[in-house]
């Protein structure tokens, strides 16, 4: 499930017409960037970060070194499990990087604010990662795609599938989004283009995933 949300979550940068949706503005400082890079993040890859939070202020609310269980906390990149601000600012990241995120309230917790933080807060973290991994494929999601069950996927399969998960996450239809969706996952995923995404295209990974 996470790599078909994922799907969604990086499709959904993009308008019908190709160019990418208006979003809040936000700012990405890098702090320290290894001298070498062997792999630098993407949407469904798993993340291991310490991070820290401030007020617009300066005033530290947060640090995941001396708060709470003090543990570096492990995430999926580009699924909505963290604030829309980390999904934008930590990709193409590497593992040792360091980086102050400025976040406006449309890319974090809103008109709403949550705990501590009041509504409309523009926050800033400062974001260490420290490892990344390989996000899972699920046979299951695959299962769940597979309508006829019979081990592969048409692309009208998907599009059930990315209609029931926008109704889902409360997006409202769109039917040329969904078709340019549909397109943009079998260009990456139809790996010998014979219209189907077979179950052995779907688990093995592709490196623009």
């Amino acid at each position: 499930m996470l790599t078909v949300l994922a799907w969604l979550c990086s499709s959904m940068l993009f308008s019908v017409n190709g160019g990418k949706l208006p979003e809040a503005e936000m700012e990405i400082d890098v702090l320290h960037r290894p001298f070498l890079c062997h792999r630098k993040t993407k949407y469904g890859d798993m993340l291991l970060v310490h991070h820290e939070l401030y007020f617009e202020n300066g005033t530290m609310l947060y640090t995941s070194r001396t708060d709470g269980d003090r543990h570096a906390m492990w995430f999926t990149l580009g699924i909505m499990e963290v604030l829309k601000g980390w999904d934008k600012g930590l990709q193409d990241m590497c593992s040792g990087e360091k980086r102050k995120l400025v976040v406006p309230p449309a890319l974090a917790y809103g008109k709403e604010g949550k705990g501590k933080i009041p509504p409309e807060s523009t926050l800033t973290f400062v974001v260490e990662l420290l490892n990344i991994k390989n996000g899972p494929r699920s046979h299951e999601s695959f299962q769940e795609m597979d309508l006829n069950d019979d081990w592969r996927l048409s692309m009208q399969e998907v599009s059930v599938y990315l209609r029931k998960e926008f109704e889902r996450h409360g997006y409202p239809p769109n039917d040329t989004l969904h078709e340019n969706m549909v397109k943009d996952i079998f260009n990456k995923e139809d790996a010998n283009k014979d219209g189907f995404i077979s179950s052995r295209e779907f688990t093995y990974k592709h490196d623009e995933l």
